[in-house]
């Protein structure tokens, strides 16, 4: 999911130099869609060119980085946002019965078939059909597909009246197509039918200029959704562990991130501490705060001095089994010392530390 507070709603061009078209405001609506990354202002405006006209758009990325909001926000924007915005997920639908979804059947076409019923096709008609996961379609039924979007008709399963439909399609999928046709997976001929305009979306870990807004986000998601709740504020360290982190899941997983560690912690503040151990590992194997981060993302003298005393801590704890006596002499430094700086971090063993 990508989203964004109604504060950050709009783009701004001056923010993207790369981007020559200059993207109007008042023109294009990125409502839900959060971010400023280069990545994200490059998507954005090829949405905005392609949902003035019908051509048809492949968007392809990793599971979880927002191709469904993309689709939606091309149809928001096109002259088809009075119609319908028609969404199937090919991949969660068996192959037999996918057939069915699409186009509708008619009464007695096979088994179970008691009623007539319209498919998604014709349901979308005048709107959008949005095919996500379209690389998990079984070769058959591409070809059935590849003709209904040639000519805009197709029948009914088990039916011979041609039904005629004005849709526009927008497809997806997390799979390299490419491959997939030289391994005889799927269809060049459908590929190039649906990837007349091509939409990539990076990865999280390769836009990490969004994250912490996207935090943002979903913290005050989290305002509407829980009566009484006040949004958590995340300390440097943590915020730090989540731009060091690369997010496998994408924005999916820092969606759930966020949500399951503002109802777990009971402080105000989110510690590192607080995040899930790869989280927090990951940031303390990267050395704490770099340099270079402490000028390019505000981290103070004090607090990048706090991170790296904590992680040099941390790691003479994990060395010596967590016996104080030994780590203080690793660290050259008196046991009392070390107590102390442990208990005014807050630092525990990952048996004490919060379950995810």
């Amino acid at each position: 999911m990508i989203a964004v507070p109604s504060s950050a709603r709009k783009i701004n061009p001056v923010a993207d130099p790369v981007i020559d078209s200059k993207i109007d405001i008042n023109e294009f609506d990125r409502d839900q869609i959060a971010g400023c990354s280069k990545g994200l202002m490059k998507v954005l405006d090829r949405a905005r060119k392609v949902s003035k006209s019908d051509s048809s758009v492949l968007i392809t990325g990793e599971s979880g980085t927002g191709k469904e909001l993309i689709a939606r926000a091309i149809h928001k924007n096109s002259s088809r946002h009075n119609g319908p915005m028609v969404v199937i997920n090919c991949g969660a639908i068996p192959g037999e019965l996918l057939e069915s979804e699409l186009f509708g059947h008619e009464k007695g076409a096979f088994t179970g078939a008691h009623r007539s019923r319209i498919g998604r096709f014709e349901i979308a008609d005048k709107g959008t059909i949005f095919l996500d996961e379209i690389g998990d379609m079984s070769p058959d039924l591409q070809v059935k597909l590849l003709r209904a979007i040639q000519e805009r008709r197709f029948e009914r399963v088990g039916g011979t009246a041609v039904i005629d439909v004005d849709i526009r399609v927008v497809s997806a999928t997390n799979k390299d197509l490419p491959a997939a046709i030289a391994e005889g997976g799927f269809r060049e001929d459908l590929y190039y039918r649906l990837n007349v305009i091509p939409i990539p979306i990076l990865p999280l870990r390769e836009r990490k200029e969004d994250i912490l807004q996207l935090t943002d986000y979903f913290q005050d998601n989290l305002v509407k959704r829980v009566d009484g709740y006040e949004p958590k504020i995340f300390s440097e360290t943590a915020k730090q562990a989540l731009l060091q982190y690369d997010w496998p899941g994408n924005i999916r997983e820092l969606e759930n991130l966020v949500e399951r560690v503002s109802v777990l912690v009971d402080d105000q503040v989110i510690e590192l501490g607080d995040l899930p151990e790869n989280i927090a590992k990951k940031s303390s194997q990267t050395g704490s705060v770099s340099v270079a981060a402490v000028f390019t993302n505000g981290v103070g003298f004090n607090e990048a001095v706090d991170q790296y005393q904590r992680s040099l801590i941390r790691h003479a704890l994990d060395e010596t089994g967590w016996v104080k006596a030994r780590a203080a002499e690793l660290l050259k430094m008196n046991r009392t010392t070390l107590v102390e700086k442990i208990k005014k971090m807050n630092i525990q063993p990952e048996s004490q530390r919060p379950f995810f």
